[in-house]
Formats: structure tokens, sequence, C-alpha cells
């Protein structure tokens, strides 16, 4: 017996150690700058036979002249165009020749790019992203046919969709001066208009080694790893203009604001959306864990109480907005048939209320946390998911380590915190509420 438990502890230590974890469960990288300013985050990891070859450009939506939205967006589309040296529609071929697959998106603070691949294909994707960065064809036709697919995936996605307006007609509401007040798709007529000089300036401010984070995770060697870095980035020139970082702060809210809007769908709801500090703050991981424990899922308390129980309402769900900047909590309600929009709002505010006096109970707090941890551990059980995630420690907070400390920082959140979080931003007078109603014939 104790053989097998002293083999099943030394392969648990081999395992830990080739998946890139250290034995108390950190992710293990090392990182460092090229002389460009190219931040590099290198994460082995020997027990699957893939890499994750990413990049992470600063630039989201915020950064985006308010002229000129949607520019963010518009790149992560345009950066598979081709370049000078891949062919236009070529760019995918190559990952989906080699058995990999590549993706890209885009959110209010940074544009992310990424290929899995098999590990033998490193020299593959780091060619790709270097490509990207030094490369790219910013030039008529492929702007021209951009705009195109861009006009057409914002019909499809806000403009016809059911409900696809919540969230522009909420983030036009909550801010008032932050550039949070437009979403990443930006105005259809920004960029019908935009010059193609306007874009290829996008592209020499912000596509540029001095504002990017390149992640390998997976099966490589490190020297390996390292030599096809400075061969493919180590030449790309340091970005010379002026990166733009907005310094607006959205001034505090002292009143609730609140309107009705008409769109086409069947059945009318009620949105709340709450201001929230910033990802990373201090109060950030209070007001998380109230919010999973109001809105996440079927055992939240607001679809417990209202769906279940007193079956006001056909769904409960939540919008949350993580934002490197301060942010928003969304709640979303659709009524049950013959319940006014009013009752379901006021039975929303009573589960609010009750969060504001009353501590959490012991129960509901260590189920909370035993989310958390299952979540926070899921987030990194992929390649796929650490790369991201070391790629936004480190460009939100020039601090990669982070993802090794966000248990603990959670873990620190007392019921009084939650109880304090919710007194403090989770009051009418800081929230946007919206009756999205059905068009009148």
């Amino acid at each position: 017996m104790m053989m097998k438990r002293l083999l099943l502890l030394s392969l648990l230590v081999v395992f830990t150690l080739a998946s890139g974890f250290s034995q108390n469960g950190k992710i293990e990288f090392e990182e460092y700058d090229l002389d460009n300013g190219l931040h590099v985050i290198l994460q082995q990891d020997h027990t699957t036979p893939n890499i994750v070859v990413s990049v992470m450009y600063h630039v989201g939506s915020k950064n985006e002249n308010p002229e000129k939205t949607g520019f963010a967006h518009f790149f992560e589309h345009l950066m598979f165009e081709g370049t000078e040296n891949i062919p236009r529609h070529q760019y995918d071929k190559y990952v989906s020749r080699a058995g990999g697959e590549l993706n890209a998106n885009t959110s209010s603070d940074r544009t992310y790019y990424f290929e899995k691949l098999p590990s033998n294909q490193l020299a593959l994707g780091l060619w790709l992203e270097s490509e990207r960065m030094m490369h790219a064809k910013v030039e008529a036709i492929g702007i021209k046919t951009q705009k195109g697919v861009v006009i057409q995936e914002k019909k499809q996605s806000y403009d016809n969709r059911p409900y696809g307006g919540i969230l522009p007609e909420t983030m036009k509401r909550a801010y008032v001066k932050h550039p949070y007040r437009w979403i990443t798709i930006g105005d259809e007529e920004h960029i019908r208009n935009a010059k193609d000089e306007d874009f290829v300036n996008f592209y020499k401010e912000f596509y540029v080694p001095n504002n990017a984070v390149l992640t390998i995770c997976g099966d490589f060697e490190k020297k390996d790893a390292q030599k096809l870095i400075n061969d493919y980035f180590a030449e790309i020139p340091k970005g010379t203009k002026e990166i733009y970082r907005p310094t607006v702060v959205e001034p505090a809210k002292t009143a609730e604001v609140r309107d009705t809007v008409y769109d086409n769908i069947q059945l009318p709801a009620v949105i709340q959306a709450y201001h929230i500090p910033a990802v990373g703050t201090p109060d950030f991981y209070a007001v998380d864990m109230l919010s999973k424990l109001m809105t996440d899922g079927k055992s939240s308390r607001l679809y417990k109480t209202l769906v279940n129980d007193k079956q006001l309402a056909l769904q409960m769900m939540a919008f949350p907005m993580p934002n490197e900047h301060p942010g928003l909590t969304l709640a979303f309600g659709i009524p049950n048939m013959g319940v006014d929009l009013k009752n379901l709002e006021t039975e929303m505010d009573s589960e609010f209320a009750i969060a504001r006096e009353e501590l959490i109970s012991e129960k509901e707090f260590q189920k909370l946390r035993n989310k958390i941890e299952n979540e926070l551990v899921s987030s990194n059980s992929t390649i796929e998911r650490r790369a991201e995630n070391l790629a936004t420690a480190y460009t939100y907070f020039k601090d990669s380590e982070r993802v090794n400390k966000e248990l603990e920082k959670y873990f620190a959140v007392t019921k009084e915190d939650i109880r304090k979080v919710a007194k403090k931003y989770f009051v009418p007078t800081n929230r946007v509420v919206l009756y999205y109603m059905p068009k009148q014939n």
C-alpha cells in the first residue's frame, strides 16, 4: 500500500511539473522584454502535444476617436486579410493545413489573436503573428471588403437581433464622458465613411511591439522558442507614435437613469445596470462575488426567487463587464405572462435590498467561494485559457503573476465586504434602468 501511495505521489509530481504548474498549484512561466518593447511570456506544458501562440494588443474600443468608432473591432477582421508575404484569404489556410485552428476577439480594452497548433509548428505560429505585426496589408481592397463584413455583422448581431440593442442602449445611457459609452462594433457610419489613411494611422499607432504581449503556452523547448522569437520579432521596429490611453474619468453617479426602449421583440424585459469598479481593484472582488450571488446561474438569488419560487420571470440573466476601467453589471429579466414590468423590477429591488441589509449566510458564502475556486481552476486548465489569462494580467496590470493571486484575493473577501459593496454600488442612484418593450403597431 505504501509503495502504491509513493508511486501515485511521484506520478502526481511529474504530471504537475510537466504541465507547468508548481506543486502548490501555481502556474509557472518565464517572461522578458525584447529591445523593441515586446513583452514575451513562455509557459511550458509538456502534457499536451500542442502549443498556443497568441498576441494581445493593448487597444480596444476605448482607445478610439469618438468620431471614428469601431476601428479596434474592424482590425480584428482586417488582420486576416493578408500581409506582404501572405496572399489575401490565405492566412487561415496556413493554420488549417498544419492541423491547427485560430481566432481573435476584441473588447473595450484589448484585441487578442491566437493560433493553436501541433507542437512542431511553433515557427509557423510565430511567423504568422510577426507578419501581422509588421507586414499587414492595410490597403483599399481589404478595407473595402471588411467594411461590408463589419456592417453586415452589426446588422445581424445588434440591429436585427431580438434584444440585440440592449448593450448599446444601456452603455450610451450609463456613460456620458468615458469611451465605454460606445460598444466595440462601433458606429456604422463611422466605418463606412472612414478613409484608408485613417486605418493606416490606427495600425501604425497600436499594432506595434511596445503595445503587445506575445504568449506561448504548451509543448515547446525554451531555447528553441527564444531563438525563433528573436528571429521573427526582434527586428520589428518599436512604434514611434504616442499610444493613446484615455484618462477621462466617468463622473460619479448621483441619480438613477431611467428610460423605455422599443424594439422588434415579442416579450418585454427589464434591465438594471449597476456601475462597478475596475477589474483588479480592492472592491472588485467583493462586487464580483455579490454579482455571482445575485445573478449567476439558476441557483442565484434572483433566478431562484423570481423564476422558481414566485414565478414572476421566465428568465433572469446577467452580463458582468469586468473592464480595465470601471464597468457595469447588468441584470436582465423577462417577466412571466401577465406580470407587469414594474412588479418584476420591484421584486428585483427587494433582493438587492436584502443584500444591502443582511449578511450572506455561511452556507451561501461557502458555496460562492467553492464556485469561484472551481471557475478559477477551470480558467487555467487549458493552454488556450492560460495564454489569454497571462496576457490579460500583463496587459492590464503589467503583472503576469496576478494569475496566481486571484484566488487569494477572492478568499480575502469577507461577508461584511460583500454587504459593504452592496450598499456602495448596488443602489438605485448608481444604475441605469431600461424597460425594453415590443414596438407598438
